[in-house]
């Protein structure tokens, strides 16, 4: 994952959908990051940060959360990806 268009993803869409999610986080593989990124957000609040480093017995992938009103599925997994 690039973490700038993580980045803009998020932002537009904490943008146009910010008053339907309730709650977000999540854990994302950042490419050539030994580390996690974590973030969880409520709303249009957001926060990001490093986190420790990825175990070698565990699969880097990442991870979403998103709990809110008229969410599409699809919408927001293809916008991820």
């Amino acid at each position: 994952m690039d973490l700038t268009r993580l980045n803009q993803w998020m932002g537009a869409l904490l943008q146009e959908k910010g008053a339907d999610i309730f709650r977000m986080k999540g854990i994302v593989a950042i490419s050539r990051h030994p580390n996690r990124f974590v973030f969880q957000g409520v709303h249009m609040l957001f926060d990001g940060r490093e986190d420790r480093a990825w175990k070698a017995s565990e699969a880097r992938r990442s991870e979403l959360v998103f709990i809110g009103r008229n969410l599409d599925r699809a919408a927001l997994t293809k916008g991820f990806e």
